[in-house]
């Protein structure tokens, strides 16, 4: 990730009747935005095919985070404005407590890369806190196990799309992720899940939704550690 930019607080799109319009979900075509070769084709078939449901999902999760966490939260849609030659790889809206950005604080994403979507919770290389956070989840790590499902990912590095089942960590493998969060400038830690590009649930707009919904609802206590 690179760059972000506030997308505007206006109302979700509606209909002729007032009522919201369904989100549309995410068809291959999305994804395959992500093989276009060169800068500005990707970026002009991502700003035409994805940036608008990035901004939509970012209309409409942003108010249940603000819920749930207590404090009022603002999406911010990738712009990868800084980028000159090298196509982005993937691409987000991530949701922060914050209305000039969201790096520098513990935040949520929904993006896609070009094999899946992902909804997760991270705390990036650029937050402050982060010993911090750090050192109180190793404190609470048995209640973390028992608060993150266990076909929840993990991950140490938002560059890279790969990421780990918590059911298939190595005993203290988590721990390993939180003390480098400690102890390294660098260290990233990111957890959620990720659904591949052809599960039916992506075409279903609406349900993909609510699953993200469910998603951000699970990752909460992770946020409330991470800001306390």
């Amino acid at each position: 990730m690179t760059t972000s930019a506030t997308a505007p607080q206006t109302a979700p799109a509606a209909q002729a009747d007032g009522r919201i319009a369904p989100f549309p979900g995410f068809s291959q075509s999305d994804f395959d935005v992500f093989e276009i070769q060169g800068l500005e084709p990707r970026m002009e078939a991502l700003i035409g095919r994805i940036r608008p449901k990035l901004e939509e999902l970012g209309r409409r999760i942003a108010p249940l985070l603000s819920v749930l966490a207590g404090t009022e939260f603002y999406p911010h849609v990738a712009k990868h404005a800084r980028r000159t030659v090298n196509p982005p790889s993937d691409t987000w809206v991530a949701f922060a407590a914050n209305k000039r950005g969201y790096k520098a604080h513990p935040h949520f994403q929904i993006g896609l890369w070009g094999t899946h979507v992902f909804i997760q919770f991270a705390v990036i290389y650029e937050a402050a806190g982060k010993a911090a956070f750090a050192a109180d989840a190793l404190k609470q790590l048995d209640s973390i196990h028992s608060a993150i499902p266990d076909f929840y990912v993990w991950s140490g590095d938002h560059t890279v799309p790969g990421a780990v089942a918590g059911s298939a960590l190595a005993p203290g493998e988590l721990a390993s992720l939180f003390e480098r969060l400690q102890n390294v400038k660098a260290a990233e830690i990111l957890c959620g899940i990720h659904i591949d590009r052809h599960d039916p649930l992506l075409t279903d707009g609406e349900a993909f939704v609510a699953r993200a919904e469910q998603v951000v609802e699970t990752l909460m206590p992770l946020y409330r550690l991470a800001v306390q």
